[in-house]
């Protein structure tokens, strides 16, 4: 087992540094865990993985660079859960720690990756909006879906980038450094980096949503002013404002879930924690997978393309159904006729 500097508020954990970091302590909160979990872990694979298909079956949405970046978006969500979840499950509620640091470090990387991955795909699809609603006659040739490949590409490397770090030799055993409260080798200048890192990309997404909504007001009052007038400029302002309304309710989702997550992360950077800080934590942990769950949910509720793909869907799954119990009947019914002939 590796060992390296652990926390000053874990040095009764006799030098084993996983042990320090199993902080559910009773059978209730593990149970707890891992309902919480297993419920918004199965939840979030299931509607994400429709999304991706409602998107990717549809030629005329999956076209639209709006809708790459949802995928996207959806896409490291459902990595995020499945990695997640079966990383977090195994270490605090089974207790498992006969892993290498390496084992553990790729596992934290692969979660910071998807995580980092899905706030980055919102920040994009911030952006996408951002330049349909400010720049709207010039949005299809400065949004192509060549560059919205190329821009999800970078995404992707970088987020994967950042994340591996610890793996590659930025962790607290190589450096002899102080190690994180939360985390097991990662090192708390890493920790404060990343914290740095997704403040960056919040703020980016607050400015471009700012941005938004006042441009979604300018048109809400112009429509007022204008009823009577119907046209393809007002219909694409009534999507600009709806779309820009959905992406907020995203965006009040994301607040909510991460800020528990950030606070406490930055804390732990400047103070001490607890035993109780550190078990709230774990909770906490819990509302990402939450936020990755109502994502879709507010998709389908609110995206007319999307919610219209769903029903053609039902649609056609309700048909397949109703000609299969049909089938049966049918053909009695022809062998019945045979006979009488």
């Amino acid at each position: 087992m590796d060992t390296c500097r652990v926390p000053a508020n874990a040095s009764k954990c006799s030098g084993n540094t996983m042990e320090c970091f199993m902080v559910l302590s009773t059978q209730a909160q593990k149970i707890s865990i891992g309902i919480l979990c297993g419920l918004f872990g199965t939840m979030c694979v299931f509607e994400n993985s429709l999304v991706l298909y409602l998107i990717f079956s549809s030629p005329g949405i999956r076209k639209k660079p709006s809708y790459l970046f949802i995928g996207s978006l959806a896409l490291a969500d459902i990595l995020a859960s499945i990695i997640f979840v079966c990383s977090f499950v195994n270490f605090h509620v089974f207790n498992e720690a006969g892993f290498s640091k390496e084992v553990f470090l790729l596992q934290l990387g692969g979660v910071n990756t998807s995580f980092s991955a899905s706030l980055s795909s919102l920040l994009l699809t911030a952006l996408d909006r951002y330049i349909s609603i400010s720049r709207p006659s010039e949005y299809k040739l400065l949004m192509t879906r060549k560059r919205a490949w190329t821009a999800l590409a970078v995404l992707w490397v970088t987020c994967a980038t950042i994340a591996c770090l610890p793996l590659l030799g930025w962790n607290c055993c190589v450096l002899d450094s102080v190690c994180s409260e939360l985390f097991p080798f990662v090192d708390d200048n890493y920790q404060s980096g990343w914290v740095c890192f997704v403040m960056v990309l919040l703020g980016c997404i607050v400015y471009a949503y700012a941005h938004v909504l006042w441009r979604a007001r300018q048109h809400v009052a112009y429509m007022e002013k204008h009823q009577a007038q119907v046209g393809k400029q007002n219909t694409r302002m009534r999507m600009d404002v709806m779309l820009a309304k959905t992406l907020v309710m995203v965006l009040a989702v994301l607040m909510l879930c991460w800020s528990p997550v950030l606070v406490l992360m930055i804390y732990s950077i400047f103070a001490r924690l607890s035993d109780h800080l550190r078990k709230v934590f774990a909770f906490c942990s819990t509302l990402c997978l939450l936020n990755s769950m109502v994502n879709p949910i507010i998709y389908a509720l609110r995206s007319k393309e999307l919610f219209s793909s769903l029903r053609r869907v039902f649609s056609h799954f309700r048909r397949q159904l109703k000609v299969t119990e049909e089938s049966p009947e049918a053909e009695s019914t022809h062998k019945s006729s045979v006979i009488e002939t």
